[in-house]
């Protein structure tokens, strides 16, 4: 039989902390490295988005001289979005030239894409992508 000294030298052992700690922190951490990629995964489809209106506008900027129509300069923007899942949504406007024969003339390419966190099934943010470019037209 253990002596009283003995229960409380039990009591007072530290035997199986860190199992104990790490049961309690590794939810935690684990909640951070997820968090952590999902903003990663968003953050790379916003860089996908400026780069699609980035060639939009530079296939738009050569309206004029090219022929390219507004549907042309919609599909510039989805092909180099093609990794995208889902629906791109893309403008193009030029508000003192809308026929775009007016060399000089701003012309506005503007690109949206839904984004949405989610952590284990839960959603943290959810919104519009979007990235506007402007230049003058050829």
């Amino acid at each position: 039989m253990k002596t009283r000294q003995h229960r409380i030298d039990d009591i007072k052992s530290e035997e199986g902390q860190a199992a104990v700690e790490f049961a309690l922190l590794a939810p935690v951490v684990i909640l951070l490295l997820l968090a952590i990629i999902q903003f990663g995964v968003t953050f790379n489809n916003y860089l996908t988005v400026t780069d699609a209106a980035r060639a939009a506008a530079r296939r738009a900027i050569v309206a004029r001289i090219a022929g390219v129509t507004v549907p042309d300069i919609q599909q510039a923007a989805k092909d180099a979005a093609s990794d995208l899942p889902g629906t791109l949504g893309v403008t193009v406007t030029d508000p003192t030239d809308p026929f775009f024969k007016k060399p000089g003339s701003p012309i506005t390419v503007t690109v949206t894409y839904p984004y949405s966190i989610s952590i284990i099934g839960i959603v943290v943010s959810s919104g519009n992508l979007t990235s506007t470019m402007t230049g003058p037209l050829e």
